[in-house]
């Protein structure tokens, strides 16, 4: 079970008790009379305060569950769960407890003896505070989704209406009234409409891209979420009318309490990076390889500290050296020390936090550095529709106008996928000689309209409705006729300038509200010339049906004939088939009722305007003067995306809770399905994908897939399929109904500008412009830093492979160790860091997203490339041990000199059998210089062994130091060769290294430091023996690369391949 797992698991049972007293009741399928019966309650009483107090024992509060998360201590623990981790901290204790025995025994403890441990316990808890900081992040998306809840609420109780009543308290059975503006504070059944339409924005909840008009009527009891029209849920807004309505379900029962569940839910599923994963199985493999190296280290010098002689067959005088056993307990935590790369997570961390520096340059904001490798791996991109593939910005595409005959229609395509009115232009426009027709269009769509547009930052927004928002800015994009300039230069300088200008000289005086019946909004005007006329917007068959003449482009009125209703109504279809949401216009001149009406309350017309019945009777006998076609228009850039994305090798799959006919238009026109593809295979509605016998073979079709109504728990349940099946998933989206997938897929990616909080904090990223080819270019972006960090990752393993080898080698040649455990500390963590780090720079591949993404199963370091590793360890541990040797036993080594600090020579023999010195006879050592220090040992030659080894050390530490530079350079390519790929390609590897050599001049040539690590300075000539010995190392990965680039074929052929059914 994951953590927190346990409580989670009570909660649940709770969860279930509860809904077991309380059966769901489908309150959308009864009428209002059987929902009140049901609950027992009066419309106009409300519930009285006895029956609140029984009620208030079966449901609870109306809040949504605190789900107690992991404690710190829980959390802190949890941090060790890695076998790294787990080595590393065995290691620390071991050098603690060993440094503290050795400091008893010698009665002193220097500071500088606690150095490896120390550090060692400072990179485990710095590694743990990241960790916790982390997972403590990971409960935020809970408590976005508690913030979006309603705090009050206008209820009935007793016969008394309470105006501002706490949201936490209301109960199934209370009556709500909802208006304008109000945040619905419960699941509630609309009992009836105090205004004539009731329209509610619950995008954020279903993912419909526009605000959806609510109803009284029942429906089917078997609907989904979006077709539920008779109810409102809590968390959405009212964007339009008054409505009284039923409490049916609070808290947890509501349908934003089953998404705060499925992202519970779905945080307990989190699983690790594919990364982390191949560095998981790789520290189980490096436990084994220790266990079995300490092993072989201790048996191969069993006889230095224990030893018998055998009588009669049976071993007597057994003699063992306590102070010999941990001498080579000692070597065996340096080998522990050496096997682990230490500076690794470090490495990685800077190298993704790097990465996320690049992202943001290109709008990915990433909210969890791990999610930056895994965007490496994507192989399927779950996007939703409206605001990632589309701008969320309805617009119009296509604006039909009569012609000089009635049955001739003018077609104009419109430009521009925002609410910019400057984005984009209309095609083949008579710009400032608009005719009488195309001007009474443009008026209509300025003042028959109750919403704008405004400047936000650096985009526009809309104001009211956004379809409504759409005409005013095609009223901008049509301009004003030439007659009309000289009254725009006088009208406010903003982004709506005609749109004033119309409404200056159009001055409304009332309104006949949109209502279900009659489809249409009206409004009439005062014209500056003094007459009055009616402006109709609304469905187009409506206004046909009410429309009796028609408007030519040269003004003229003609009587609406068969053959022009037919035009019409054929245009109709033909826009409604592209997924186009599409308005008519109409207008009227004759109103003899109003003809002296200034919107006095006492006029007789008044009255008239009180009862929307009339509305319809006053919009008869209309002239018809054309239609617009109006949609969420894609994203200019997004057909290149998921063109790229094909290339790549990722599938792109649409899950949308919008309709599936529009959905579907949108999917051809961005290259998800082509133009006349047979797509009834690959669209499914979330309900028809989840009736499927078998949704794996569904979801694994080649090409894209389309997932039309989908709500939370198809989206959810589409995600989890994909990774059972392997897939590395990664999911879009902007509303509360995402969160619960975005936070299952191995990475969530919210949207910046129209995503809610609660979706920002469930997911991994974040795009700061919305935009689908962000994505696209994360993914590169993604590959590119898994490529480098790749390459980090096998050098520093391959460095560590070669202090392994060291080691190993010292203790099976029995000579004194040449690298304490200090100084592969300081190798792995400092002088290794900066070229590793470096390599995170390495340039991307020019054909990074020209190849398939990388396979789940893709090991971190293939048989070649140990192999290859194993080699250059067994050099670096030839180099080290080579070097210690060639200081004791040569004064000079291929024309180099080595005898000028004044070292005494000894033969090999004796350096293999140092621990025998004491019983040798007339042994005695010469005082050597390092640097300004003189080495004395008259008293002891024996410590020429031990205290002398420091000049061979450092000679070793150097050569160790030199190797691990040149192998960085051997990194910049798994397979291509220093000559086509130079160092000068990563000039910040270059600088890496000088600073890896200036830190190890640094600790050998300030005293103080050089103490701390037990090293001296060297000579000039000792330097030249570092790099002639240090330098082969290129010349052998040269010619392990070029048998490398010659067998690819036949190691790429006899790789097995992942197969997945089609």
């Amino acid at each position: 079970m994951g953590k927190g797992g346990q409580d989670y698991g009570k909660k649940e049972i709770l969860g279930e008790k509860r809904e077991s007293n309380t059966e769901v009741y489908a309150a959308w399928s009864k009428d209002v009379k059987e929902c009140k019966e049901k609950f027992q309650v009066k419309r106009d009483y409300g519930l009285s305060s006895d029956e609140v107090e029984k009620k208030r024992l079966i449901y609870g509060w109306n809040e949504l569950e605190k789900h107690k998360g992991p404690s710190i201590f829980r959390l802190i623990l949890d941090q060790f769960n890695d076998t790294l981790v787990r080595i590393l901290l065995v290691a620390a204790v071991v050098s603690f407890v060993l440094v503290w025995y050795d400091g008893e025994e010698a009665d002193e403890k220097e500071i500088t003896a606690f150095v490896e441990p120390l550090v060692i316990f400072l990179i485990l808890i710095v590694n743990a505070i990241v960790g916790v900081w982390q997972e403590n992040n990971a409960e935020k998306a809970l408590e976005a989704l508690k913030e979006i809840q309603s705090e009050h609420a206008v209820v009935i109780r007793d016969g008394r209406k309470l105006s501002s009543f706490p949201a936490k308290e209301l109960i199934p059975g209370d009556i709500v009234e909802l208006r304008v503006g109000d945040k619905v504070p419960a699941d509630m059944r609309v009992l009836s409409l105090i205004s004539s339409t009731l329209r509610v924005e619950q995008g954020s909840l279903t993912g419909e891209s526009e605000a959806v008009s609510k109803t009284t009527k029942a429906v089917a009891e078997d609907v989904d979420i979006q077709g539920k029209k008779c109810m409102v849920f809590a968390g959405t807004t009212v964007v339009n009318g008054n409505c009284i309505c039923l409490v049916t379900d609070i808290g947890m029962n509501t349908e934003i309490g089953k998404v705060h569940s499925q992202i519970q839910e779905a945080s307990q599923s989190e699983q690790d990076t594919p990364l982390k994963k191949k560095l998981n199985e790789f520290g189980e493999v490096l436990t084994a390889v220790i266990g079995v190296v300490c092993l072989l280290v201790w048996l191969i010098n069993l006889k230095h500290f224990l030893s018998w002689d055998y009588v009669d067959g049976w071993p007597r005088n057994i003699k063992f050296s306590f102070e010999k056993c941990t001498y080579y307990f000692e070597i065996a935590v340096a080998l522990a020390v050496a096997a682990i790369p230490e500076g690794l997570p470090a490495i990685i961390t800077t190298c993704l936090a790097l990465g996320t520096r690049k992202m943001a340059a290109k709008n990915a904001l990433v909210r969890k550095l791990p999610s930056v490798e895994t965007l490496g791996c994507t192989t399927v991109i779950c996007s939703d529709k409206t605001g990632t593939l589309t701008t969320n910005q309805m617009a119009v595409a296509k604006l039909v106008a009569m012609g000089s005959k009635g049955s001739a229609l003018r077609t104009f395509n419109v430009e521009g996928t925002s609410y910019d009115p400057s984005d984009g232009l209309i095609q083949e426009w008579p710009k400032g000689q608009i005719d009488a027709n195309l001007q009474m269009i443009a008026k209509i769509a300025a003042v028959c309209n109750d919403s704008g547009v405004e400047k936000s930052g650096n985009h526009y927004v809309a104001n009211g409705l956004p379809t409504e928002a759409a005409l005013k800015v095609l009223s901008e994009k049509m301009g004003l006729p030439a007659g009309l300039d000289s009254v725009s230069s006088s009208a406010r300088s903003d982004g709506l300038r005609c749109s004033n200008i119309w409404n200056k000289i159009e001055k409304r005086i009332a309104t006949l509200e949109f209502d279900r019946d009659r489809k249409s909004m009206g409004v009439i005007v005062h014209s500056n010339s003094g007459s009055k006329s009616l402006l109709v917007k609304g469905a187009v068959e409506n206004l046909l049906e009410r429309s009796s003449f028609v408007q030519l482009c040269d003004g003229s009125v003609v009587e609406l004939d068969q053959t022009s209703r037919s035009m019409i109504l054929e245009s109709l279809r033909e826009m409604s088939t592209k997924a186009l949401r599409v308005l008519g216009f109409a207008y009227k001149d004759n109103l003899p009722e109003f003809a002296t009406y200034t919107g006095d309350e006492d006029h007789p017309a008044h009255e008239l305007l009180l009862n929307p019945a009339n509305y319809s009777s006053i919009e008869s006998k209309l002239i018809f003067v054309g239609l617009t076609g109006i949609r969420d228009p894609p994203r200019k850039e997004v057909r290149q995306a998921i063109e790229d994305c094909r290339a790549a090798g990722i599938r792109v799959m649409v899950i949308t809770g919008d309709n599936k006919n529009t959905a579907e238009a949108i999917c051809r026109e961005i290259g998800v399905f082509g133009s006349h593809e047979d797509i009834r295979s690959k669209s499914l509605t979330g309900k028809e994908f989840m009736e499927l016998r078998d949704p794996k073979s569904h979801l694994r079709q080649l090409g894209g897939l389309l997932f039309s109504r989908a709500e939370p728990r198809h989206k959810q349940d589409i995600v989890r399929l994909l990774k059972e099946d392997g897939e590395v998933v990664a999911m879009t989206g902007d509303g509360v109904n995402d969160a619960p997938a975005l936070k299952l897929a191995d990475i969530g990616i919210a949207m910046g500008i129209a995503g809610t909080e609660v979706a920002k904090e469930a997911s991994d990223m974040v795009l700061a412009d919305d935009n689908f080819s962000t994505i696209v270019a994360a993914v590169g972006e993604g590959r590119s830093i898994y490529n480098n960090m790749k390459s980090f990752i096998r050098y520093m393993i391959s460095s560590n492979i070669g202090e392994v080898c060291s080691i190993f080698l010292t203790a099976a040649l029995g000579i004194p160790e040449g690298l304490i455990p200090v100084h592969l500390l300081w190798v792995n963590l400092v002088t290794d860091g900066p070229p590793a780090t470096a390599l995170g720079f390495n340039p991307p591949d020019k054909d990074v997203m020209k190849k398939p993404p990388r396979r789940s199963d893709d090991s971190l370091i293939s048989p070649w490339i140990l192999f290859r590793y194993l080699v250059i360890g067994l050099y670096v541990g030839l180099a080290t041990v080579g070097i210690f040797i060639i200081w004791y036993t040569h004064d000079s080594f291929f024309g180099i000199d080595l005898s000028g600090d004044g070292h005494t020579l000894v033969t090999y023999a004796q350096l293999a059998n140092w621990g025998q010195c004491n019983s040798w006879k007339n042994f005695t050592v010469s005082p050597f210089t390092a640097g300004n220090l003189v080495f004395d040992f008259s008293t002891n030659p024996c410590n020429y062994f031990q205290t002398g080894k420091v000049k061979a050390m450092t000679l070793s530490l150097s050569v160790l130091v030199a190797i691990e530079m040149f192998n960085s350079l051997n990194a910049l390519s798994e397979d291509g060769s220093l000559l086509s790929m130079p160092p000068w390609v990563n000039p910040y590897l270059l600088v890496a290294m000088s600073v890896s050599f200036g830190l190890h001049f640094l600790i050998l040539y300030v005293p103080f430091l050089a103490h701390v690590f037990g090293i001296v300075p060297l000579s000039l000539n000792e330097w030249f023996l570092v790099l002639l010995v240090a330098l082969p190392v290129l010349l052998i990965d040269e010619i392990l690369k070029f048998v490398g680039r010659c067998t690819s074929g036949v190691r790429t052929s006899a790789r097995p391949s992942k197969h997945k059914a089609d």
